[in-house]
């Protein structure tokens, strides 16, 4: 396969449309122990020209000073690309993998790391493109907006484990990031299969607010005047679904978010 892949490209990614699925059970399901031999033939989507790419190419194309291989994972390409974290990491010029498949960051997490570069999935919470500064000054404005933010969680009413301010976005108002292993990718895959009906594994959830976009002003503002609490609450559920649709997720109560939507948009 490794001459394959080396030597007739075109028909090796013929084979692995039809076969690369078992390749990344092979990793999967041996804990990691036949990786040595199968993560050079694995493939995956990526960002770069939107080809199929090896890990090595991958490596091979990394910034200066990049140290993490970034990867998305969704239900399509397209559907990644709309991922606020993918258009902002892109968007500082480093490639994304994308991996579309159910068993991809299964394998990818088995993997931890290729020629000595950790896997980091965009939609993590600890995902960081910002200067030392810019980390400082976030952490001054998070630990000012704590009140809001437990008001924002409270109107929510769902399961999100903290509500911050990100600097990582760039025209999206807010995004989705899991903490910890589990994402809520692999949550989506772990829900279909037997074991986990009653969701006893979930995806710690944290519900990212741009900081330099005009909704952040105005929750501020909304925050700031009691009277304007209930219209803060309709703003929180309405970026909480927002933010649950663009990461491919269904949102609880549909006829409600229709409403609160249809409120806004007669507002005065």
């Amino acid at each position: 396969l490794s001459k394959m892949l080396k030597n007739d490209r075109e028909n090796y990614e013929k084979f692995f449309k039809a076969f690369g699925r078992q390749l990344k059970f092979g990793i999967y399901s041996g804990y990691g122990m036949n990786k040595d031999t199968l993560q050079d033939l694995l493939l995956f989507s990526s960002s770069y020209e939107k080809k199929l790419v090896t890990l090595a190419e991958y490596v091979s194309r990394m910034k200066d000073g990049q140290d993490k291989i970034y990867f998305a994972s969704g239900d399509s390409i397209e559907q990644i690309e709309l991922l606020p974290q993918v258009e902002s990491v892109t968007k500082h010029g480093y490639e994304v993998l994308y991996l579309t498949e159910d068993i991809d960051e299964f394998a990818v997490q088995m993997l931890f790391n290729y020629s000595e570069k950790e896997f980091l999935n965009v939609c993590r919470d600890d995902l960081d493109l910002s200067t030392d500064e810019e980390k400082e000054s976030l952490r001054e404005e998070n630990e000012k907006a704590k009140d809001l933010f437990a008001f924002i969680r409270e109107s929510i009413g769902a399961d999100v484990k903290e509500v911050r301010f990100t600097n990582s976005l760039d025209k999206h108002p807010v995004c989705l990031a899991s903490e910890g292993m589990l994402s809520y990718n692999m949550q989506k895959t772990l829900d279909r299969m037997p074991g986990n009906e009653d969701g006893m594994m979930k995806a710690e959830l944290v519900l990212e607010i741009n900081l330099n976009h005009p909704i952040t002003q105005k929750l501020k503002n909304m925050f700031e005047n009691e009277e304007m609490h209930e219209r803060l609450k309709a703003y929180s559920k309405i970026l909480y679904a927002n933010a649950r649709l663009i990461s491919g997720l269904n949102i609880e109560n549909a006829a409600e978010f229709g409403s609160l939507v249809s409120d806004i948009l007669t507002e005065a």
